[in-house]
């Protein structure tokens, strides 16, 4: 079935679907705006196939436009909105949008100098919030695009006849999800809507265990593999309530939600978690009395960081790892049985292998380059035949990840692929060297990247934010220099040691809070430079 008959078939039509600020939108409401929605963008001329680009702040409106999209038989593009406006264009052009659901705040922006920027786009909708005044948001709007404002089209809309939602069929894409570009530029992946059921029977099903009581919220937005899961597919496909905040996610935001909202799930990555807890203990006492469980993704949890969280609040956090290609996780920790520091266990309906650099398998306990498969896996990426034949191959996709594997079954995540580096012959994980070093009191985030020594070896080079940025001074970090050369040294061997250290006010992140350690090592050679 289509993506809108699995979510409004059989559902409580009373039961609340989304908790957006004040308002609570039942399952019943939800369904006649994904109509009224899927109408404005059929009277659009959105055919099969075609691209509607979706640029919504997390929302109601979000989620009826991805259902409608999608269940039309056309491809939805969610793009996200905190990307710069040249990367939202980017994004639009490699996709080839003709159809457009954007905020109104975009239209003074994204939508200047169309005819030169934005080659395809034809036709956008614009989600108001708040007064509108049409000529100042359009003063320097001159594009000829055809505009239509959804508030205003809600009479004529209702006038026409229910859409067609057509059974998809098995390879029909149904939406293409960018990835974060953590290691590079940002590639589409083009799923179908068979993909999105299948994570809601694996991850959701075998870990998550949700009841239409649980209320689900995650700090990573909706256009991003992960925040589509936690927010809309495992939500809405089991009956259970999504909540959702337009807000940046910081610390004071997310504590307003517990206290307003009261989360039974809580979807985050490793900063987030960390952020919380530094929130926690300096500035405000966090309520999480209503969470059942937590999960992290992005980046390989820290085991100290994992360890705090449940001493802290009585909650575990379940690592696990995913990705844009494979849409959520393969690899997750189980409720009741987490090991922290480990990405836990392959799911079922996934089969993972570790390959060498010559793509043979590794030995037991051996590092290796991680391969998954499962019905998850996309289509390939969109126009991209190259790279599409390198990641997908025979079933396999390749993640880019180093792992191990113990002899029970547990993985180990030592790093991206293009992190990990070798020195003295032997390989370095950035994550292993950090989940040492944040043990100690005084750090506050740590990243690990490849340096060279005064001889042009390989060694790792550590960059630090301390615990307090505002004190100390050059001789607080000297002080805690020689502490975490101390701790390194009693639990790590010499060639996994770091040479150098850095203090920094704050790492590069990309928007799904993973650590830019391309930018670390530009930064390095830079300072070489200016030497």
């Amino acid at each position: 079935m289509n993506l809108f008959q699995a979510i409004f078939k059989h559902r409580a039509q009373s039961a609340p679907a989304i908790l957006y600020g004040q308002v609570s939108i039942s399952y019943d409401t939800l369904r006649e705006r994904t109509l009224t929605m899927a109408k404005a963008i059929a009277a659009l001329g959105a055919a099969k196939t075609d691209r509607v680009a979706i640029l919504l702040h997390d929302s109601p409106e979000f989620i009826e436009a991805f259902i409608a999209t999608c269940s039309l038989g056309a491809i939805a593009v969610p793009i996200n909105m905190a990307l710069r406006l040249d990367e939202q264009r980017t994004i639009l052009n490699d996709c080839g949008a003709s159809v457009a659901i954007i905020e109104m705040d975009l239209c003074n922006t994204l939508l200047t100098d169309v005819s030169e920027k934005l080659r395809h786009l034809a036709k956008i909708v614009v989600v108001a919030r708040g007064k509108i005044d049409e000529q100042s948001v359009f003063r320097r709007n001159r594009t000829g695009l055809v505009i239509h404002w959804l508030h205003d089209l809600q009479e004529e809309i209702l006038a026409l006849d229910k859409p067609e939602f057509p059974e998809p069929a098995l390879d029909d894409p149904a939406f293409i999800l960018y990835t974060s570009g953590s290691t590079g530029e940002p590639k589409g992946a083009v799923h179908r809507q068979a993909d999105i059921f299948y994570t809601n029977e694996t991850f959701c099903r075998e870990v998550l265990h949700l009841s239409s009581q649980d209320r689900l919220f995650s700090s990573s937005r909706l256009p991003f593999a992960y925040g589509l899961g936690n927010s809309l597919s495992f939500p809405l496909l089991n009956g259970a309530t999504t909540i959702l905040c337009q807000k940046k996610p910081t610390p004071i935001v997310i504590s307003e939600i517990f206290r307003d909202a009261r989360p039974t799930v809580l979807f985050g990555v490793p900063v987030v978690f960390n952020l919380l807890l530094e929130h926690h203990k300096r500035e405000q006492p966090l309520d999480c009395s209503s969470l059942r469980i937590c999960v992290s993704a992005g980046e390989a949890l820290p085991a100290q960081l994992g360890e705090e969280w449940e001493t802290t609040f009585g909650v575990e956090v379940l690592d696990g790892i995913g990705s844009t290609e494979m849409l959520h996780m393969f690899i997750s920790n189980h409720e009741n049985e987490a090991r922290y520091g480990s990405s836990g266990k392959v799911l079922r309906g996934y089969e993972g292998q570790l390959l060498d650099e010559h793509d043979n398998p590794t030995a037991a306990g051996v590092a290796g380059n991680l391969w998954v498969k499962g019905a998850s896996a996309a289509l390939g990426y969109w126009q991209r035949s190259e790279e599409t034949a390198r990641t997908f191959v025979d079933g396999w996709v390749r993640t880019g990840d180093l792992y191990r594997r113990d002899g029970e079954g547990w993985w180990y995540h030592m790093g991206r692929s293009d992190d990990c580096f070798k020195s003295s012959g032997q390989w370095v994980s950035p994550v292993e060297v950090e989940g040492v070093l944040l043990r100690h009191e005084g750090v506050g985030r740590i990243a690990v990247v490849e340096d060279f020594d005064s001889d042009q070896l390989p060694c790792a080079c550590a960059f630090v934010v301390r615990q307090d940025v505002e004190s100390g001074g050059e001789s607080g970090s000297a002080q805690l220099e020689r502490e975490l050369r101390a701790l390194a040294a009693a639990g790590l061997p010499r060639f996994k040691q770091p040479r150098k250290y850095v203090f920094v006010s704050e790492l590069p992140y990309t928007a799904t809070g993973k650590i830019q350690r391309f930018k670390l090592r530009q930064e390095l050679r830079r300072r070489e430079v200016s030497k």
